[in-house]
């Protein structure tokens, strides 16, 4: 139940099991044309895509060297390490940065943005992280960004590293110009492949404005898929069939209905897991629907439950990030996360506390989660 990489599905691995093929054959044309088309589908967006073999942060990177240039001003939520890795980049970039901090656990409100741009008429870009994992938070407030990024035609850049797969995402209506993710999130995916899309209007300004980096130059990327089908370096072929066969899985399933799996087993985390005496540790207007953060009862220490937890019950779960080390633990929840999977990490994280020193009433949290998880049957 880590928050990435995820529980990787058998029908996934055995997807890579085939023979090595040219990166410029005809092969090649057939899977890689299918993995942008279905990557379109998932991000529901007419524009480019790009199937980057690179980490999530591969993927972020290459949205802010195409976009960025010295002196442009930028809006960005900061509210954990990965927003403030992203503010980091826009600041190497040369940008303006202009940061809405909050404490870890919590959101900047929609009205904090509203106000951040009627205070810079002249801002070029948006960026946000949409799922921060470090503090289990989440922004609610995506489709509403447009109305104020069409007041000056300002980009809207969405980092969805850990989230897209997972929860309701529309690109192209909500006006995003820049989405990515990390296929080893809620892809379920193995680590390797992060796709990046991107709209018409944002590859003519960075065709226009062609970065100084040669791996991530998505002009680079663009121009080679419309000649050849091609990429223009030697991709993750193995990872690329995988990353197919997920997204296969994913429109299988159907969008509509994985998002209500997720949404179905992280509630049923977030009520049993507080009915066993665990608190979250994000707000409740900011929580996330792919990663719950739990603070960590008085005296546990940190190492040897998670040790515990996975050498006893085999479920594996994350600690926390930078001044979060120690104080919070995260159960990831996207992917092929189910009742079983549910079920057994309530079971195995209460027996965990049990013998560590912590009454818990398990019981009870294992009913409730019981009777959250039934709307899955109906799906």
């Amino acid at each position: 139940m880590l928050p990435g990489p995820t529980n990787v599905p058998e029908r996934i691995m055995r997807a890579m099991y085939v023979p090595m093929i040219n990166h410029r054959s005809d092969d090649f044309v057939e899977l890689y044309e299918d993995c942008v088309e279905k990557t379109k589908k998932v991000f529901m967006t007419e524009g480019e895509a790009v199937c980057l073999s690179a980490s999530g942060t591969g993927a972020v990177e290459a949205s802010v060297v195409n976009l960025i240039k010295k002196g442009d001003k930028v809006i960005i939520p900061v509210n954990g390490e990965f927003s403030s890795r992203l503010s980091q980049m826009l600041e190497w970039a040369g940008a303006n940065v202009i940061k809405l901090e909050t404490q870890p656990g919590e959101n900047a409100s929609f009205e904090n943005v509203k106000e951040a741009f009627d205070n810079n008429k002249d801002v070029k870009a948006f960026y946000c992280v949409w799922n921060e994992t470090s503090t289990g938070t989440m922004i609610n407030y995506l489709d509403r960004i447009k109305e104020l990024t069409s007041r000056n035609d300002s980009y809207y850049v969405l980092d969805g590293v850990s989230i897209v797969g997972g929860e309701e995402l529309h690109m192209d209506k909500w006006g995003i110009d820049i989405a990515m993710t990390g296929a080893q999130k809620a892809f379920a995916c193995p680590p390797g492949i992060s796709p990046i899309c991107v709209n018409q209007r944002t590859r003519k300004y960075m065709e226009a404005n062609p970065p100084k980096t040669m791996y991530f130059n998505l002009p680079r990327y663009f121009k080679y898929y419309d000649e050849s089908k091609h990429t223009p370096f030697t991709p993750a072929l193995p990872i690329l069939y995988a990353y197919r066969e997920a997204m296969r899985i994913i429109l299988e399933e159907g969008i509509d209905n994985r998002v209500k799996r997720h949404r179905i087993c992280s509630d049923a985390l977030y009520s049993s897991l507080s009915a066993i005496g665990l608190t979250p540790f994000a707000k409740d207007d900011s929580r996330s629907t792919v990663v719950i953060a739990l603070n960590y009862l008085d005296g546990l220490e940190d190492k040897t439950f998670r040790d515990t937890l996975a050498k006893k019950f085999r479920v594996l779960v994350a600690g926390g990030f930078g001044n979060l080390k120690g104080k919070v633990f995260r159960v990831g929840c996207m992917g092929e996360v189910h009742k079983y999977h549910v079920m057994r990490t309530i079971s195995a994280i209460a027996s965990t506390l049990d013998m560590m020193g912590y009454k818990t009433n398990a019981k009870d949290g294992l009913n409730i989660a019981e009777e959250k998880l039934k709307p899955l049957d109906t799906l």
